[in-house]
């Protein structure tokens, strides 16, 4: 009885796993399968699950429909300047929030975690106007500053730096060392997989969107991804959805490579911050 009890309770485990599996994996198949179809295959009800002849060719045309280079560059340079500006950013305030104590610390704490709360679509005209103003619109500046920081990631490094004994910042301080070497030489190795992890939520985060390229540019010299993607909408015979998913399939790819390289991080950093 308790062996068969165990082999009930591992083929449940099994299927939950396999259908849990099944809601990531489906709409990926999905993409793949619409981006070699025609036109005309997209639209046939019931629809298909397979494709005879596929429609390599769609990607060529949703390459050829904007500039993609142009558009791969501008994603590439604005979401690195993002990575940098908010590793600049985030790094010193979540050391400053985890190892020193000041006057209105709390408070400060609170309005960075509360502004995760507001969506961007609220704050977005005081931005516009400002960036107007100062002549920033069509620049690269004006998608960069807006994500220069984050409330998220100061969170997580702070919950990190707390998790390093009081004793070893104490030597160090024993030893003279400046605050600026104790965070680098010793914050950050340790933080090493969450840094990895809060730069790849980043690079998701910054190469996806749409919203800020959409607001505050109008220029192909400056415009991302996303907004070349979202170009192919339209055909002559209705919505393009066959070359529409091959550009969101090209997309995907950098997205893909990346975590790869840093899944390790990702499960050290969820590891480290486990631990009590």
């Amino acid at each position: 009885m308790k062996t068969s009890g165990k082999a009930f309770s591992a083929i449940g485990r099994a299927l939950v796993i396999l259908a849990i599996a099944a809601i990531y994996i489906v709409p990926f198949y999905w993409m793949l399968l619409t981006s070699i179809k025609s036109q005309g295959d997209v639209l046939v009800f019931p629809p298909t699950f397979w494709v005879a002849q596929p429609r390599w060719e769609n990607f060529g045309e949703a390459l050829s429909a904007f500039p993609f280079l142009r558009y791969l560059l501008n994603s590439v340079i604005v979401s690195v300047a993002i990575i940098l500006c908010q590793c600049l950013t985030v790094i010193p305030a979540a050391y400053a929030f985890a190892r020193f104590s000041f006057k209105g610390q709390k408070a400060l704490f609170a309005i960075a975690l509360a502004s995760m709360m507001i969506p961007a679509q609220l704050v977005f005209l005081p931005v516009f106007l400002m960036e107007s103003r100062l002549g920033m619109i069509n620049s690269y500046a004006s998608l960069i500053l807006p994500s220069a920081t984050s409330a998220f990631g100061i969170f997580m490094l702070r919950q990190t730096f707390k998790q390093v004994p009081e004793e070893v910042i104490e030597a160090a301080r024993l030893d003279k060392t400046s605050e600026f070497k104790i965070m680098i030489k010793i914050m950050l190795p340790i933080a090493k997989p969450t840094i990895a992890t809060l730069a790849l939520f980043t690079f998701i985060s910054t190469w996806n969107d749409y919203f800020w390229p959409l607001v505050l540019t109008t220029d192909d010299r400056v415009r991302t991804l996303p907004l070349g993607v979202a170009s192919l909408k339209m055909a002559e015979n209705g919505i393009a959805y066959h070359t529409m998913m091959a550009g969101n399939l090209i997309i995907i790819i950098p997205i893909l490579i990346v975590f790869l390289f840093a899944q390790r991080q990702v499960v050290k950093a969820f590891t480290y911050m486990g631990k009590k």
